[in-house]
């Protein structure tokens, strides 16, 4: 039995990582008592006993729970944002190459990616890496996103009777591009500058989609909406919680329209393409709680334990 101990259970994150172990013989979860959650030397001890311990904390938190370590053989899976640029870390992300396959597989520290960032990640990345646009290409994002991303206060805020006329309409933020993903965003792309980068939070639960345009005159060369959407079949070919769909015009879609929360509840990714031969545009479609967060710390779990990465998940 693999021991695993989720620091910070009772986030979002956390209770979605402990719900997907629902039903898995192979997991032993460690318990820490309702008033000890946040003692430090109760959960140094059960951080220690562990084989495998999930941080789903609040940045600071998150460093200090890594300083806790002792125990040289505790793998550590971080949901919060604190080493995800930190090169000694591997970047949770096992789709983009063999190599981050690799990295995740062998590694003691693996930081799972923000949710914003693993939907822009999955289509910028392909786009520098295949040489199909350069890495000072002015790249712009934006992208939609139930509540449940915005932490326990926001969510009681929406899910309440007086919840505010504002909160009823999709609300854009992070208006001083400083937002927290833009670091991983840049670096892990390979971009020579942070992207011009747009989220909303709307009022439905969960579930996202993340949005980059693209000018083919403005490409490496002139590609084509088919040339765009045979490369990323073929970079992101037999990964299970990827699909890529053919490029589409707006009469393939459900009543012209691509909803943000179809993905709810789910751990896999979908990315579409869609516009005309001179403005693509490229869509990533996710849960944030799931292949944006939760399901993909799962999914790094299970490429570090050796075994089937889908289980559990799909």
């Amino acid at each position: 039995m693999t021991k695993v101990f989720i620091d910070g259970q009772e986030g979002t994150t956390g209770l979605k990582i402990y719900e997907r172990f629902s039903g898995r013989a192979d997991i032993e979860l460690i318990q820490i008592d309702e008033d000890k959650r946040k003692d430090p030397q109760e959960r140094k001890k059960l951080i220690n006993s562990s084989d495998f311990t999930f941080l789903c904390l609040p940045d600071a938190a998150a460093t200090e729970a890594v300083s806790l370590v002792e125990n040289p053989n505790v793998r550590i899976i971080d949901a919060s944002t604190a080493h995800r640029t930190n090169p000694d870390w591997a970047y949770g992300f096992p789709e983009l190459s063999p190599a981050y396959r690799d990295k995740i597989k062998n590694s003691k520290r693996v930081a799972v990616p923000g949710c914003y960032a693993g939907g822009f990640i999955s289509l910028v990345y392909p786009l520098v890496s295949n040489g199909f646009i350069a890495p000072d290409y002015p790249v712009t994002c934006y992208a939609v996103s139930g509540y449940s991303g915005a932490g326990k206060k926001a969510i009681a805020v929406y899910e309440s009777k007086d919840k505010p006329y504002e909160f009823k309409s999709p609300r854009q933020y992070a208006l001083t591009q400083q937002h927290k993903h833009l670091p991983e965003m840049q670096q892990i792309c390979g971009l020579a500058e942070k992207p011009i980068f747009i989220p909303l939070v709307c009022d439905y639960y969960s579930g996202m989609a993340v949005t980059v345009p693209l000018f083919p005159k403005l490409m490496k060369k002139r590609y084509t909406p088919d040339n765009v959407v045979e490369m990323l079949k073929k970079h992101y070919k037999d990964q299970p919680m990827i699909k890529v769909y053919d490029f589409m015009g707006e009469e393939e879609l459900s009543d012209g329209f691509l909803p943000a929360n179809t993905l709810s509840g789910k751990n896999y990714m979908e990315i579409f393409a869609y516009g005309c031969e001179n403005r693509i545009v490229l869509t990533s479609r996710l849960d944030n709680l799931g292949k944006g967060a939760s399901g993909a710390a799962v999914q790094c779990l299970n490429i570090m334990m050796g075994i089937d990465e889908t289980t559990g998940l799909l």
